[in-house]
């Protein structure tokens, strides 16, 4: 049905009304002037005049359409979403199905897409906002009704007749009629339907083939089936009877019969029954409860779906009509077709009622051999979303009970489109529209007659003739015409004819005639039955029909009749026959008994049966037409009887009646108005009670209200004044104390009503006044009320606000409905008359229910509050003072901040999801799209923001649901603020800027997203918990609580792949098949059916994972965005406060700007999407160009390190887009140190800081498949990303990407030209960083190592230490960590050296400060104990003191703590001339201080070193301090050592073999399968080509450490207790080492072959150092010839006792150590079992061949050395003599007889000896 023409205003829409289709004129009357007959005019009136619709009642809402939100791309370090999504798109780019669709609510406005950084964070915390549903959940919401149904039926079948078939042929017509019957109770269940089917032959315009039958059905019922019956032209006596339809054989027709039948069909124009049938439409299925009969139907039933199984098969009862939401009648598609073939007719000899027709006793008969082919078919409504295909099958089937029949089904759908209303259809009437309990809605009056049985004494070919008549003047007159014909399109005729009974004496009939009733019924009106009898054989002249009799209905008495009716036959009619003294002169047939019985049955909206209401009806014309008395005594009974009418007839006569007495309330007397009123009340009651579909509204009287009711559209004056009056008189004599009875209470239920009523009329009277008088498009004024009637509607208001406020307080339901009615009364109020008198009405309210009261009452204010703001034009109201604005924003403002102070938690959480709702609907709202429009609404609700600013505790009270409902409003409105609103409310005061920014942080908390991937999580994140539950399902903690109402409803649902959401039209594209796991149920039913089962439902992530993947991945898309849009804004409002304080325009902490540098931190501590990372750059540049130097100061170091912290964390990400934003962000930090401070020195502290932070969480090495440890890709990130920041080339690139210019790195002063930025400086930088990564990642890939090799544990360390020297906090850290390393592994003077670079670090931070007693000589003395302390005193100690780092911990204490555990181990170590020094640095301290008891202690301590240092010189035996080995490393595992050689320092007590122990014990462990572990046994030099590939080899080589002043170049042998004759510090930095070889190969042969290498290693340090082992960093090397040899060994000698000869004693008590060591030396020169030494030089040199290859210079070297050594020989035995007592004169005898004998020897090579000794 199209809806009619809008009033002006657009207000009122009219809707034209259906009449039954293809019914003809009603009685002419109906058409006339009904002015004599009010009441029927006003039934009329009440069928036919159009229904009027208010479209504003129910409120309008256009909502800008959806557009799908983006997905968000939350990366962690080694994901790189980005890059596999382009990669994906670039592959799949001609196949969008391949990547699942989610849908939502996304605002793509492109104003706002320059203004805003991203999306609006109100559709994606809100991203199935549904207006209606919203809507639906306030308390005692107004629904709107569809157009009340016009045809009463839920389904509807079409029939059509295809064609009739019989093997015999078909000759003559064949006529039919088709109804709806009820096998059951044997009930017809609609009227007939009329069909013919002709032979090809005869052609008849008049009815056509294509008609349809459309049939209205309540429920499909088991019972209900088509009933056809057939007839044909009344048989000839003699001639051809129907058993030739029947017979087996012949089948056909003989040519004879034929003629004579075609012949005959053509005179006899009288017909006889020849055959019935019954079609079941719906299975009977006995498993099947009554209340699922609907489920499905029988194959054996035209209506079955296909039994193939086609899961695509539209079942023809699927689909029901239904009405749309729009108010118009659901127009009816053609479904799928069904052609059913009727082969069971049944054949009739006799003729029946259809009664009998399923009378056990009945004769069966021999089948009718032919075929009905009938099309059924099922209509429903056509839905938006309907996309049911037929792909039906086809199958035969048999029917068990009614013989053979053939189902066959149509594929698709009928190739043309049948509508219910064509023209050509024949609707049939539903007989049950005359029993249901509702209104009446058309305009029908029909009369259905049914004659059923004649008896009479003698067979006869009997038929009856009906007719209608106005009187019984005259027989001659002609009938009235009122029956409907059987064709269509034909007139309505004067009569009509039954079939022919033939030869019987009681004749029956099953016909159906169809009359329509005149608009008044007079006594004089009858029906008029004439029999007829006519002869069946054929004759010259067609059969002449025969008068048997008459009888007569009167219709005013037996009109009302339900049951059968018995007439007697009047042999003659005589005029005036209905009255009854003609009637008893008249003659009857068969002794006047009433063998004539018929049945009635009247279908009429007009003529009520029920007494009262006609008695109303008769009363109210008589008023009407004032007829009546004045007093109207009759008129007030018949009112008042109508408490008393049944409810069924009451419902039925609904509105007809309400409009009289709405009638008798506007124009009636004060008394009328009053009983009209509570009889009306009466009335309303009982339908309210009797006819309740368990809603507050009953639809019946809704739909009166919305439709049925027009005011009477100008015909009298306004209802409203009058209601008004009489209720609020009523109302206020309650007020006063008056008994008005129960009446009262039932007005108040039915207030909503009257209320309706009273606004619809107000509307109408609105409309009427203003559509002829205003320009099209413009808005229609309001309605100036009279200031009578609107006192009188004020005082109404007053006294029903005074019952809800008292009944609220006892607690009744009344008054909360009463409430809402209110509510909806200023709601409607708002679009009709003038805004600010609906104020006043607020305003009563407000005051009666003013603040914080009892929690029902505040329940009924926010109820009222709720629906007033969702008027349509809640934004465009004005003041109540012409200089406000919106009056309704503020009340609602102020009660909403009252109500989230409340301690009602559920009018807490009301009030929060009131705001939600508000802001969503106006953020959707079509009309409120544009800049302007939203800031209106944004400086609306902007004072909540102050307010709870003002209250922050309120805030803080709120749980976290509710605090996300507020914060999400907050955000919304200073979104769509202008800057000059946002600036002035951060002008107010320091604090409240403060505040402001406090609730952003809340924002970033409450709306993080939290990617599980992501593991590189900070630990400052902060999670809010879970204090409440609610009791709804919840899916989801960061969304809108709806959200989990809309996925708990989707999750009842089965999802298809290609279904939709009608509900609220987002539509979810075909899922990929690959989002659902196998053990995933496709039914969510079944999904939340197993989580139950497995009690998983209590958790949100078990909720999470029951629902369908589609859901899932919608809710985290859903999450996604809101989590993105929230960061997004927050970055925006820091930028814009950025700009703002730049301008010092706003109150702040300008020294800190604390404001900015908390969000700052919030959003980057927090995991972000990659939209945020783009959007973040340009304005972290934007900050720190405008505020940098406040940001850089030290009081924000927290901030900025914080700040370095994160940025080196993106630097590590394997995406590309936020690692290059990373460094783009490091090189802002150092633009920013240039420009203020000229230098990156303290940059570089701090960066150096945060890496190390930031090394324990990064994982800088990763385990191989093996085992062993490498690398990881996020400490190759790192590392290119520090390269990065340095490097020139690739920077303004970086730049560009990243949103910012080239000139961004810039660092030019205001008033200079001179660009600071230095890029050798950055490169410095970065170095220095990359320093202390290594460091990092080398200390973590020793792994479980350390344990076993120390000295990379200790290198390690060291590495570390030396990284980060910058921080000296952290150097010192490293330091001790060394420091203990040591000490576990008993290297002492390692560790003390330590305790002194610690020292060192303090002492350099102290002198650079000048606060100390130490001087830059004490730092240069103690440089020379330990060389890593640096000389240089720079400000960079003091530009490291970072908060919690740096010089601040540096102390003159701290400094002698370490110096004097420098002391205590190298006491340990017995390198006393350390400790001597150190005491003397430690001594200054104590002198300053004038502590002289550490004074003397530190003396007397230097007394006892200076002792221990010198018992070491004069110890007999060498002090040694440690023993060094040079170890080469050669091999492919040991990685970097490969190919080094390094010096080892060992405790003293360590040999060569104990360290080649340790050192296999710990290389052997890194050893695979593929490499074995080799040591080289010697010394010599090693080619590392000639070694095995797959060995690793380690060469240990002892060496010997050399003296500063030491000639390497002496052929002496080494004898190290000759260089301790003085006190000096034991500082090695070059060793050697001495190598025997010979020339021909060998590695041994005689002296005279023997050669010697000399290597000398220069390391990289000195030792003792920081760590056990220095690299070599030079190697030198020297030959001895075989004679330098042996004179190199006897001057060694000679040396050692010349030494010991002179060296000066101080006492003669020191003679013994003396005398020890010199017989030692003796002993070993000239004992005779030594001579070999000397003697051998001189066999292997002095004698024979060997001797004639010396030249004389090297033979004379010789020999002075012999000649040298026996002299000192021999004065060394003269001193020996002198020192020695009694008891070593034996001793001293040997060595004389040694000497002796040694000289001999000796002669015999050199003569001259014996001259010169």
């Amino acid at each position: 049905m199209e809806e009619g023409n809008t009033f002006s205003g657009q207000r009122f829409k009219r809707v034209p009304r259906n009449p039954w289709g293809g019914t003809l004129e009603h009685d002419p009357l109906l058409n006339e002037n009904l002015e004599q007959w009010p009441h029927l005019n006003e039934l009329v009136q009440c069928y036919k005049a159009d229904w009027v619709k208010d479209e504003y009642k129910y409120g309008h809402y256009d909502a800008v359409p959806s557009s799908p939100f983006q997905s968000q791309i939350f990366e962690g370090p080694d994901t790189d979403i980005e890059t596999e999504l382009r990669l994906a798109n670039a592959r799949h780019t001609n196949s969008e199905d391949n990547f699942p669709s989610t849908s939502g609510r996304q605002i793509s406005d492109s104003l706002s897409s320059k203004k805003h950084c991203g999306i609006s964070p109100l559709p994606a915390y809100e991203p199935a906002f549904d207006w209606e549903n919203e809507r639906s959940l306030i308390f005692g919401q107004r629904v709107a009704e569809s157009i009340p149904s016009q045809h009463n039926s839920e389904l509807k079948i079409t029939v059509k007749v295809l064609s009739l078939t019989f093997p015999a042929g078909l000759v003559e017509p064949f006529y039919g009629t088709i109804c709806l019957y009820n096998r059951e109770r044997r009930e017809k269940l609609s009227e007939d339907f009329y069909f013919r089917v002709l032979p090809s032959d005869i052609l008849d315009d008049k009815i056509s083939m294509d008609r349809k039958g459309v049939f209205s059905l309540d429920t499909p019922s088991a019972s209900v089936c088509l009933m056809v019956q057939l007839e044909k032209p009344a048989t000839e006596e003699g001639g051809v009877t129907p058993s030739v339809y029947s017979r087996k054989d012949p089948v056909h027709l003989t040519e004879k019969e034929k003629q004579k039948l075609q012949v005959w069909s053509r005179v006899m124009p009288y017909r006889e029954p020849f055959a019935w049938a019954m079609i079941p439409l719906f299975e009977n299925n006995s498993n099947t409860s009554a209340g699922a009969a609907a489920d499905g139907t029988s194959p054996s039933s035209p209506l079955a779906t296909s039994v193939s199984g086609s899961s695509s098969q539209d079942s023809i009862l699927e689909n029901v009509s239904k009405m749309t939401l729009d108010g118009k009648i659901a127009q009816y598609s053609s479904g799928s077709s069904v052609i059913v073939e009727v082969s069971n007719l049944n054949k009739v000899k006799e003729c029946y009622t259809e009664d009998t027709l399923q009378d056990p006793k009945r004769k069966v008969h021999k089948p009718v051999k032919g075929v009905l082919r009938l099309e059924v078919e099922k209509l429903h409504a056509v839905h938006p979303d309907s996309d049911d295909v037929s792909e039906g099958g086809s199958i035969v089937n048999d029917l068990p009970d009614d013989g053979s029949r053939k189902v066959s089904y149509s594929n698709g759908h009928n190739g043309e489109g049948h509508s219910e209303f064509n023209n050509d259809n024949f609707q049939a009437f539903d007989f049950r529209t005359m029993t249901r309990c509702e209104p009446f809605s058309q305009l029908f009056h029909h009369l259905y007659v049914y004659p059923l049985a004649i008896s009479l004494s003698r067979k006869r070919n009997l038929f009856i003739r009906v007719e209608m008549r106005r009187d019984d003047s005259d027989i001659r007159k002609p009938p009235l015409e009122v029956v409907y014909p059987r064709d269509s399109g034909a007139a309505l005729q004067k009569w009509a004819h039954t079939q022919i009974a033939p030869g019987t004496r009681t004749a029956c009939y099953h016909d159906e005639i169809k009359m329509c009733l005149p608009a008044v019924l007079t006594p004089q009106h009858h029906l008029l039955f004439t029999l007829y009898h006519v002869d069946l054989q054929t004759k010259l002249e067609p059969p002449k029909p025969v008068i048997v009799g008459y009888a007569v209905l009167p219709l005013s008495t037996h009109v009302q009749l339900q049951s059968d009716v018995s007439l007697p036959i009047l042999r003659e009619l005589v005029p005036h026959y209905l009255q009854d003294s003609v009637k008893e002169r008249m003659e009857c047939l068969e002794d006047g008994k009433n063998v004539f019985r018929l049945r009635m049955k009247l279908c009429s909206s007009l003529f009520p049966v029920n007494d009262r209401i006609r008695d109303f009806f008769l009363e109210y014309d008589r008023h009407t037409l004032r007829t009546s008395p004045p007093w109207g005594s009759e008129l007030l009974e018949a009112i008042n009887s109508l408490k008393n009418v049944e409810s069924m007839a009451l419902l039925q006569f609904l509105q007809p009646i309400l409009n009289m007495l709405l009638h008798l309330i506007g124009d009636g007397g004060e008394t009328l108005q009053v009983a009209a009123f509570r009889a009306m009340v009466n009335i309303l009651t009982r339908v309210q009670q009797e006819s309740s579909d368990g809603s507050e509204r009953n639809r019946f009287l809704v739909n009166y209200v919305d439709f049925a009711f027009d005011d009477f559209w100008g015909r009298q004056a306004a209802v409203y004044p009058g209601l008004s009056t009489v209720w609020g008189s009523l109302a206020r004599s309650k007020a006063k104390g008056y008994r008005v009875g129960p009446v009262y209470d039932d007005v108040l239920a039915m207030a909503w009503f009257f209320l309706e009523l009273i606004v619809k009329s107000m509307g109408l009277e609105q409309s009427r006044l203003f559509c002829n008088n205003i320009p099209s498009g413009e808005d229609i004024p309001p309605l100036q009320l009279k200031e009578g009637v609107f006192r009188c509607i004020t005082q109404l208001y007053d006294c029903l606000l005074t019952e809800v406020h008292e009944r609220c307080k006892k607690g009744l339901s009344l008054a909360k409905r009463l409430n809402t009615t209110l509510a909806f009364f200023c709601y409607d109020l708002l679009s009709i008359i003038e805004p600010r008198q609906v104020f006043e009405l607020v305003s009563l309210y407000m005051d009666k229910f003013a603040g914080v009261c009892q929690s029902v009452l505040h329940e009924c204010k926010l109820t009222f509050l709720q629906i007033l703001c969702d008027h349509d034009l809640f934004v465009e109201m004005p003041g109540r003072d012409p200089s406000d604005r919106n009056y309704l924003s503020s009340v609602l403002i102020q009660e909403i901040f009252l109500t989230l102070d409340h301690d009602d938690f559920s009018q807490r959480t009301k009030a929060a999801r009131m705001l939600v709702v508000l802001m969503c609907k106006h953020d959707f709202d079509a009309r409120y799209q544009k800049s302007e429009d939203k800031l209106y609404i944004a400086q609306l609700y902007f004072p909540l923001i102050g307010q709870i600013l003002d209250e922050m505790p309120v805030f803080y009270n709120l749980n976290a649901i509710e605090k996300r409902e507020v914060l999400i409003v907050t955000l919304q409105t200073i979104r769509n603020l202008d800057d000059a609103s946002l600036i002035k409310a951060w002008q107010q005061s320091i604090a409240r800027t403060r505040l402001f920014f406090k609730l952003l942080e809340e924002c970033l908390v409450h709306f993080e997203y939290n990617k599980t991937a992501d593991t590189l999580l900070m630990g400052s994140s902060v999670r809010s918990p879970d204090a409440e539950r609610p009791a709804s399902p919840k899916y989801s903690d960061r969304l809108s609580p709806a959200v989990n109402s809309y996925l708990s409803e989707a999750s009842r649902q089965e999802i298809r792949h290609n279904s939709g959401t009608p509900e609220n039209g987002y539509l979810w594209n075909r899922v990929s098949p690959q989002l659902s796991s196998p053990n995933q149920p496709y039914s969510l039913r079944e999904a939340l059916a197993q989580a139950q089962s497995s009690r998983i439902g209590a958790t949100t992530r078990a909720l999470r994972e029951s629902l369908h993947p589609v859901l899932r991945q919608k809710l985290e898309l859903w999450e996604e965005n809101l989590s993105t849009a929230v960061s997004l804004q927050v970055l925006e409002m820091t930028e814009k406060f950025s700009s703002a304080a730049a301008l010092r325009s706003i109150a702040t902490d300008y020294a800190k700007l604390d404001c900015i540098t908390s969000i700052l931190m919030g959003l980057l501590s927090r995991s972000q999407p990659l939209a945020f990372w783009k959007a973040f750059l340009p304005v972290f540049e934007s900050i720190f160009r405008l505020h940098g130097a406040t940001l850089m100061a030290r009081e924000n170091d927290r901030f900025l390190k914080q700040v370095a912290f994160h940025l080196l964390r993106l630097a590590v990400f394997r995406n590309d887009s936020i690692r290059k934003r990373a460094v783009v962000g490091l090189q802002i930090l150092v633009r920013n140190s240039f420009f203020n401070y000229g230098h990156t020195t303290r940059l570089r502290a701090m960066l150096t800081i945060t890496l190390s932070e930031l090394m324990s969480d990064v994982q800088v090495a990763q385990m191989r498949p093996d085992g062993s440890m490498e690398e990881s890709g996020e400490a190759r990130r790192l590392r290119k990303s520090l390269e990065e920041v340095a490097d020139e080339s690739t920077s303004e690139m970086n730049l560009r990407e990243c949103g910012l210019t080239s000139t961004t790195l810039n660092v030019v002063q205001e008033g200079f030209s001179e660009n600071k930025w230095s890029w050798p400086e950055v490169k410095r930088l970065s170095q220095c960083l990359i320093l202390a990564l290594d460091a990092g990642l080398e200390h973590a890939l020793l792994g479980s190592v350390v344990n076993v090799d120390r000295y990379a544990a200790a290198e390690g360390f060291y590495k570390l230490a030396m990284a980060y020297a910058p921080v000296p906090d952290l150097h010192i850290m490293w330091l001790l960590h060394l420091c203990d390393a040591h000490q576990e592994m008993q290297s002492c003077a390692e560790a003390a050296q330590c305790a002194v670079a610690v020292a060192g670090v303090i002492m350099q931070a102290l002198v650079g400060r000048n606060d100390a007693v130490w001087t830059h000589d004490h730092v240069a003395s103690l440089r020379k104990i330990c060389p890593a302390v640096s000389t240089e005193i720079s400000s960079e100690v003091a530009a490291a003191e970072v908060e919690g780092y740096g010089a601040s911990k540096l102390t003159v204490d701290a400094a002698v703590k370490y110096l004097q555990l420098a002391n205590k181990l190298f006491a340990q170590a017995e390198l006393f001339h350390f400790c001597a020094s150190i005491q003397e640095l430690i001594i200054p301290v104590y002198k300053s201080r004038r502590v002289y008891g550490q004074l003397a202690k530190c003396h007397t301590s230097l007394t006892n070193i200076y002792e221990s240092i010198l018992e070491q010189e004069q110890s007999p035996i060498p002090f040694i301090d440690a023993t060094y080995y040079r170890v080469g490393f050669y091999g492919e595992k040991f990685g970097k050592l490969n190919k080094k050689e390094y010096v080892f320092r060992e405790r003293r007590d360590v040999r060569l073999g104990d360290i080649m122990e340790k050192l296999s014990h710990i290389y052997e462990s890194k050893m695979d399968g593929n490499h074995t572990l080799h040591i080289i046994p010697d010394s010599r030099q090693v080619k590392a080509e000639e070694l095995q590939p797959g060995v690793c080899y380690l060469q240990i080589t002892a060496v010997d450490p050399v003296m500063e002043d030491e000639d390497l170049g002496s052929r002496r042998e080494r004898i190290f207790s000759l260089s301790t004759g003085a006190v000096r510090a034991r500082v090695f930095d070059r060793f050697l080492f001495d190598t025997p070889f010979t020339k021909n190969g060998k590695t041994q042969g005689g002296l005279e072959d023997q050669w010697k290498r000399r290597t000398v290693l220069q390391t990289e340090g000195s030792f003792p150092a920081l760590v056990n082992r220095l690299e070599v960093v030079k190697s030198e090397s020297m030959e001895f010839s075989p004679v330098e040899n042996a004179i190199g060994m006897i001057e060694t000698r000679t040396a050692a006792l010349r030494n010991e000869l002179e060296e000066p004693r101080s006492s003669e008590g020191d003679q013994m150590p003396r005398l020890q060591s010199l017989q030692r030396i003796l002993q070993g020169s000239v004992a005779v079992q030594v001579n070999s030494g000397v003697l051998s030089v001189c066999t292997a040199f002095l004698s024979g061949e060997p001797a004639t290859r010396l030249r004389s210079q090297e033979l004379q070297q010789l020999i002075a050395a012999l000649l040298e050594f026996m002299a000192v020989c021999k004065r060394a035995i003269r001193v020996h003599f002198r020192l020695i007592g009694e008891e070593d004169q034996e001793f001293h005898t040997q060595l004389v007889n040694g000497f002796q004998s040694l000289t001999a020897e000796l002669s015999h090579y050199i003569p001259a000896i014996l001259s010169e000794l």
